[in-house]
């Protein structure tokens, strides 16, 4: 995997890039800024960019305008955006520049490095990585949106958990392993939640992830 990292933040960037070539990863070209990320991006030809959602010269969003610009110009580049905090609209902004390839994570979870490179290898490899928190957030959202008494309500709380954790990235054994049940019961979970909410259900882990996220998109918007 070939990956290009853009933060303002030396030390930080430093770091990203250590802990990403001490895992296997390729890390071909560093930038601090927007326009650093399109010319590293043209030149190197990356499979993932890992993003800081605010970058100079205003430290608002041109991290995530810059990504998504990239996005648009070479389509088969994967995003992992960085956030300091969950940014609701931030994230349906993501989401809403293609569906394979994306994700939104808090800093704080570079720190926990087996998750922070799992994170990183499904959305080079054209999945998806939401923070649990950016989730838990979408589904306020979709709850607040008057869903409640629709489809959502529906699912059961250990539906809920389950869905949450899909819409993460996890993978059938992931949440068993993080709800502490058998992938029996997971499986039964899993097409429960299809069936409840109306989603075509598939083998493929990724198409399943990007049904629910089709399903937690209409909520954040």
């Amino acid at each position: 995997m070939r990956a290009v990292i853009v933060e303002d933040l030396a030390l930080l960037r430093e770091g990203i890039v250590a802990l990403l070539r001490e895992n296997g990863i390729d890390v071909v070209a560093q930038a601090e800024d927007g326009p650093g990320l399109e010319r590293i991006v043209a030149g190197h030809k990356p499979d993932l960019a890992i993003v800081d959602v605010r970058l100079p010269p205003t430290f608002t969003d041109e991290g995530l305008r810059a990504a998504i610009e990239a996005r648009r110009r070479h389509p088969g580049l994967g995003v992992l955006v960085l956030s300091q905090y969950v940014e609701p609209v931030y994230t349906a902004e993501l989401l809403a520049s293609g569906e394979a390839g994306v994700g939104y994570l808090l800093k704080e979870r570079v720190g926990e490095v087996r998750s922070f490179i799992d994170a990183v290898q499904r959305v080079a490899d054209g999945g998806t990585a939401l923070d649990r928190e950016v989730v838990a957030e979408l589904m306020r959202a979709r709850q607040a949106g008057g869903d409640e008494d629709g489809a959502l309500a529906s699912l059961t709380p250990r539906e809920r958990e389950v869905l949450e954790l899909m819409a993460e990235g996890r993978t059938n054994a992931a949440v068993a392993r993080a709800l502490v049940v058998s992938g029996g019961a997971v499986e039964k979970h899993v097409r429960n939640i299809f069936a409840k909410l109306d989603l075509p259900a598939s083998d493929d882990d990724h198409r399943r992830v990007l049904a629910v996220l089709a399903y937690l998109r209409a909520g954040a918007g």
